[in-house]
């Protein structure tokens, strides 16, 4: 892999390093997603939309595709075949129902510059027990699960900065979600009919079972 970085880089008359293409290929495949409005990410989105078919070439043989949506502008490496693992029923139910607000977010039209839909904590809060018949998971549980959502690249918080740590204040509460365009490709269209599934299903005998809804769908980052 490093050998083909070195001829492409010699054949750019140093324009880039090889070093250069493997950091942002190791960043697409380790965070999945990478956006071109996030400031520490600009420079691996620039150089993987300029060669994206470089970059193709060399993750196909991992089994990884890439997908770069200049419209949009981020970049996402999706895995062709899933890896079989468990996530538990509330990450589940979390991602889902991200995928079911951004849904309708882009269907009203309301969708920022970046094409998020920001959800502020009260309509998170309503409209998960109206997706899933249940109430949102308390202040701890909800901080583990927009980490995972982060770590995903599907949604990140209205008060997160990535240019900087968050605050003390910040850290006490979830005040809104940012939920990020990629989550189309990461969750597909058949999460909103699991979506819809789990709303029709809040029996006491799911919440003892686990699912591999996420596992199937984020590959990689359950």
């Amino acid at each position: 892999m490093s050998s083909y970085w070195e001829d492409l880089a010699s054949r750019l008359d140093a324009i880039y390093e090889p070093e250069d293409f493997e950091a942002a290929a190791y960043r697409l495949v380790s965070e999945q997603v990478i956006y071109h409005s996030d400031r520490a990410s600009r420079a691996s989105y620039g150089l993987i939309e300029l060669y994206e078919r470089d970059f193709s070439k060399v993750l196909a043989p991992l089994g990884i595709s890439v997908m770069v949506n200049r419209q949009l502008r981020y970049v996402v490496a999706l895995p062709r075949h899933a890896r079989t693992s468990t996530a538990t029923v509330a990450q589940t139910l979390f991602t889902l129902v991200l995928r079911g607000l951004y849904e309708d977010g882009a269907r009203a039209g309301d969708l920022t510059e970046d094409a998020e839909v920001m959800v502020d904590f009260i309509e998170l809060q309503e409209k998960y027990r109206l997706m899933t018949g249940r109430d949102l998971p308390p202040k701890g549980e909800l901080d583990t699960l927009m980490r995972a959502a982060k770590r995903w690249g599907i949604a990140r918080r209205l008060d997160d900065d990535d240019s900087a740590e968050l605050t003390p204040l910040q850290e006490q509460s979830v005040s809104g979600v940012a939920i990020r365009p990629a989550i189309v490709e990461v969750l597909g269209e058949t999460a909103l009919t699991r979506l819809a599934q789990w709303a029709q299903n809040t029996s006491s005998e799911v919440d003892a079972e686990e699912t591999t809804v996420v596992a199937s769908d984020v590959e990689g980052k359950a």
